[in-house]
């Protein structure tokens, strides 16, 4: 029987290197690998340009897309994970030192939907009591998703005429929330600083009290592959999780990391996060608690139609699944 051809785009990340290198291979399924079009591009073309049947993806923003009935569905390959604390940068001259001197101010965003910026945002409203509706988000681009906009959430789309990176650097708005590291930061502008210094304390304090490290993206994959082929959901997540722990067995070798003390982060790591901290699926309490945090921070930001459940997200082959033996 002929394989199913599946176009899959993600992140040539060490977690999926032995999947794209065929190292492994999924049941049933031959898989061609396009060209990936980059971090900053992924989102938008996986959704918008038919590059692809089996995509990586924003996972709030598929919330978003899912309570509107959307042509993918999801599968709970939580292929990026980020701690966040340290991606709020403000321009110090501006009276900003603490998290509720953000209201009133305009903040820069890519766009308002990054994961990391929606992860951001759900902590200022509920550990600190900043709303999104409380400051002006300053952002570059159309939503990959859009989304209906209540009268008291201040967007402004900024480009063609003008590019957040560039109004931060030029004090043009006070601070900027991104999932990456804005120029000014990268300049060492004297006047750029992080809003918390001390960001891995605060993620480590999270973490304790929450037991949740924060997913960023999932896959997709299109809605009429699964309702014609069941089985395929099992298939893909076998194989993303055997590719991943080949990947674990290989990054236990020191040598292949250039760091002085890479076996003791490694070691410190997996004491604190435990022996996978980029599990899949959602059998798991953590995993479940994490997905019902994201689906209430995007329906508090608008994003959502209505508060998404865990169930909901995935095909029904998927909410039992749980990791094979390797």
């Amino acid at each position: 029987m002929a394989k199913l051809k599946l176009r899959c785009v993600v992140g040539n990340y060490e977690s999926t290197r032995p999947l794209r290198e065929r190292v492994v291979e999924a049941e049933g399924i031959d898989f061609e690998f396009p060209n990936y079009p980059g971090y900053e591009d992924i989102h938008r073309q996986v959704a918008h340009d038919d590059i692809c049947d089996v995509g990586e993806f924003n996972c709030p923003a598929y919330v978003g897309a899912a309570s509107r009935d959307w042509s993918f569905t999801g599968l709970p390959l939580f292929l990026h994970r980020r701690f966040r604390h340290g991606f709020i940068f403000i321009n110090k001259d501006k009276g900003i030192s603490k998290p509720s001197d953000l209201a009133g101010k305009k903040i820069g965003c890519p766009i308002y939907q990054p994961a990391a910026c929606v992860w951001l945002r759900g902590l200022l409203q509920n550990d600190y009591g900043v709303p999104a509706e409380s400051v002006i988000w300053v952002t570059n681009d159309p939503e990959i998703i859009e989304f209906e906009r209540p009268a008291g959430l201040r967007i402004e789309q900024m480009r063609p005429a003008k590019n957040v990176d560039d109004m931060f650097s030029d004090g043009e708005i006070d601070a900027v929330f991104s999932p990456n590291f804005p120029k000014a930061w990268l300049a060492k502008k004297p006047n750029i600083a992080r809003l918390w210094p001390n960001f891995k304390e605060l993620e480590v304090d999270w973490y304790n009290r929450t037991g949740l490290f924060p997913i960023m993206h999932c896959a997709i994959i299109r809605r009429d592959i699964v309702t014609k082929n069941p089985w395929v959901t099992k298939s893909l997540m076998d194989a993303f999780e055997k590719s991943k722990q080949l990947a674990y067995k290989h990054l236990t070798n020191p040598r292949i990391v250039p760091l002085a003390w890479y076996q003791s982060y490694w070691e410190e790591e997996r004491a604190f996060l435990g022996p996978d901290p980029w599990e899949y699926g959602v059998t798991s309490a953590a995993n479940r608690k994490n997905v019902e945090l994201i689906c209430k921070y995007v329906h508090q930001q608008y994003l959502s139609t209505r508060q998404m459940t865990v169930d909901e997200l995935w095909p029904k082959e998927a909410l039992s699944w749980t990791a094979p033996k390797i």
